[in-house]
């Protein structure tokens, strides 16, 4: 049996045959994908976690159930109550599906410059969405600090606090981290992804380490307008951000705490340019038939290099955190494409895709 068989195998297995216990109980267990092309190409095995097959469409959530889940346990959040939540667009998601399924009111304040697939999608699931201006995280009137505020007026209610909320890493260590070393039978020896709360990239690093003792390298993958590709590279030093790019969800301006505890565990990160990220998003679409967002193209790319760095016979795993549906009239869109630059990036024999206008 190949790699690729045995692998594709042990997804299968490890998904319940029994019925599940409705949104929530869906949750997880998402299978692992061999990118064919990518792995020929390098001799490694180069695998991605298919976390657009949650019941919500991304990773997220994971860690949506996870701090709700936690709020409960603490007594914060009671039968009735209200969540509240400063996002980009996922955890949202996941937090307005888990409160649908629970029962609880949900409030979602987020940067205006999102894409309009996201939002329409929160108010379909009934949350409360209260776009603002996107400004750093030190300025009062950040979509956290807004969020976080809000939560405070209300009576039971909680404001989930992604980024800080260490309920979050928890549920990559519980869940993501344990998945990956069962589907790949332990044999895996590279991770990487991108971060935006770091809940993921630090909670599957911290179980990958622990359990293979220390042998998975751990590399972090940065999109252009982050800092924590300096931070790495400088020894740990925070430098201003600057720069944009057309990932939704990922790149960071600090150091979260639910990274905090493991930047040890880092091996070393990579700054992914917008033009390979859109050139990987466009190849795997053609050459794999997924149709992944910006972000996960990034994570795609990063492992790549991870591949090639490592050398042939490594198992190299990343995150495809969810699917081009969210970012579509952008990702796809000729006049978008040429506002930022990137129609050049995507090979010729490629735009083909580029189907909106």
């Amino acid at each position: 049996m190949s790699a690729a068989h045995r692998l594709y195998s042990t997804a299968r297995y490890i998904t319940s045959s029994k019925p599940l216990q409705g949104f929530v109980g869906a949750i997880g267990n998402t299978p692992l994908l061999r990118i064919s092309s990518l792995s020929k190409e390098t001799g490694c095995e180069i695998l991605a976690k298919a976390e657009f097959m949650n019941p919500g469409g991304s990773v997220k959530d994971r860690a949506a159930l996870f701090v709700v889940e936690a709020a409960e346990k603490s007594g914060q959040l009671r039968p009735g109550g209200t969540v509240v939540e400063g996002t980009a667009g996922n955890t949202g998601i996941g937090l307005a599906h888990v409160c649908r399924a629970k029962g609880y009111k949900c409030v979602i304040y987020m940067p205006n410059t999102q894409s309009q697939e996201k939002i329409d999608l929160l108010k379909m699931l009934g949350a409360d969405v209260r776009p603002v201006p996107a400004v750093p995280f030190d300025d009062p009137m950040n979509y956290n600090h807004q969020a976080k505020r809000y939560a405070e007026q209300l009576e039971n209610a909680v404001w989930t606090n992604q980024f800080d909320n260490t309920a979050n890493r928890q549920a990559h260590i519980e869940t993501t981290g344990p998945e990956i070393w069962q589907q790949t039978d332990g044999k895996v020896d590279g991770f990487t992804c991108s971060t935006g709360t770091a809940g993921t990239f630090a909670g599957i690093t911290r179980y990958l380490k622990d359990k293979s003792g220390g042998r998975v390298r751990a590399v972090l993958a940065d999109p252009p307008g982050s800092v924590l590709y300096s931070y790495f590279k400088s020894g740990g030093k925070l430098t201003e951000r600057s720069g944009s790019s057309i990932t939704e969800g990922i790149g960071q301006g600090r150091v979260t705490d639910n990274l905090k505890q493991d930047v040890e565990l880092v091996d070393d990160a990579y700054n992914i340019k917008d033009e390979v990220t859109i050139a990987m998003l466009y190849r795997l679409l053609d050459t794999e038939g997924l149709y992944i967002g910006a972000s996960s193209a990034l994570n795609v790319a990063a492992a790549y290099q991870l591949a090639k760095d490592m050398g042939p016979g490594h198992t190299i795993v990343t995150i495809i955190a969810d699917g081009a549906y969210r970012y579509q009239s952008r990702l796809f869109s000729r006049k978008w494409l040429e506002s930022k630059g990137l129609v050049d990036a995507i090979p010729q024999h490629l735009q083909k895709y580029i189907v909106l206008p």
